[in-house]
């Protein structure tokens, strides 16, 4: 596990094992993944991210049912940058909705009590109304189901949300926030939500390149990171500092989402690049998607 001291320790070593490393067998001879940026009025954020990366239609079609991981996983106010802006939230939800999805499934398995965190978070009230549109927090095992993961390194199985395993679509929408076990948690962390048995992740295993082995079996089609509100200390339960950022990343490769993302705060008043995060880091090194910068094609819109 690294913990918030090794995550401020990694700066200079880090990026210096990034230089050595071979390159990503993804990023050879293959088109540079669009990362699109979007800054301003939240409840505009989402759509036109999304719009720079080719359309809701390009991920969600009609009839689709489309899962949306949000993280509800706190009983606090969106300022607190804990959990997914019921904003976005709401707008990924509607732009489902109006690509034709039937079913929009809000998923996530909180840390604390379930309907607490639905209500603190705002979630449930954002999306309160919307027909097509559910809630569903996993908090009993029934909802998940043993799944193999093939090739992974820490990870050979684990109880995954069968919501998740039956949607035609994964939406992927993250907070932007410090971490103590992992430096920070965006778009691939949020993932850990979608399974059963956190806790053998972070005590029987070594946990950042269990988070990267759930990429081979969870794949997003689409990662939109919240940053809103930037949790940059105090991570993941707060209260800490937040930067207001106003700010939404959004692409279909998982790795550069984060990537990018970790580039627009400061965590821990210290400045990183993906090379520096080890989950990240990791994923990029098994080919699940791009970590450098330079071989993005960055929108800003």
């Amino acid at each position: 596990m690294i913990t918030r001291r090794d995550f401020l320790k990694t700066g200079s070593a880090a990026a210096a094992g990034a230089a050595l490393s071979s390159v990503n067998v993804l990023a050879q001879d293959k088109k540079k993944p669009v990362v699109a940026v979007a800054k301003g009025k939240t409840g505009e954020l989402v759509k036109r991210a999304v719009d720079a990366l080719g359309g809701i239609q390009k991920f969600v079609k009609q009839g689709d049912r489309v899962v949306l991981k949000a993280n509800m996983g706190f009983p606090n106010p969106p300022e607190w940058g804990t959990t997914t802006h019921p904003d976005i939230v709401k707008a990924t939800a509607q732009l489902c909705l109006d690509a034709g999805a039937q079913r929009v499934i809000i998923i996530d398995h909180p840390l604390r009590d379930g309907m607490v965190c639905k209500e603190k978070s705002g979630i449930g009230a954002a999306v309160e109304g919307m027909k097509g549109v559910v809630v569903a927090l996993l908090e009993d095992p029934k909802f998940y189901q043993d799944t193999p993961i093939p090739n992974g390194k820490q990870l050979k199985t684990t109880s995954i949300a069968k919501e998740v395993l039956r949607a035609n679509c994964l939406i992927n929408i993250p907070t932007a926030k410090s971490h103590d076990a992992t430096g920070v948690s965006l778009g691939i962390k949020n993932l850990m939500g979608l399974v059963w048995d956190r806790q053998f992740m972070h005590e029987q295993v070594e946990l950042n390149q269990a988070i990267a082995d759930l990429l081979l079996v969870i794949k997003p089609h689409l990662t939109i990171v919240n940053a809103v509100y930037a949790l940059v200390t105090n991570g993941p339960s707060g209260p800490g500092k937040t930067d207001e950022l106003n700010t939404v990343v959004a692409s279909a490769d998982p790795v550069a989402a984060d990537s990018y993302t970790v580039g627009i705060a400061r965590w821990y008043n210290k400045e990183f690049k993906g090379t520096q995060v080890k989950h990240i880091k990791n994923a990029f090194d098994m080919g699940l998607g791009e970590i450098d910068i330079d071989k993005m094609d960055v929108k800003i819109v």
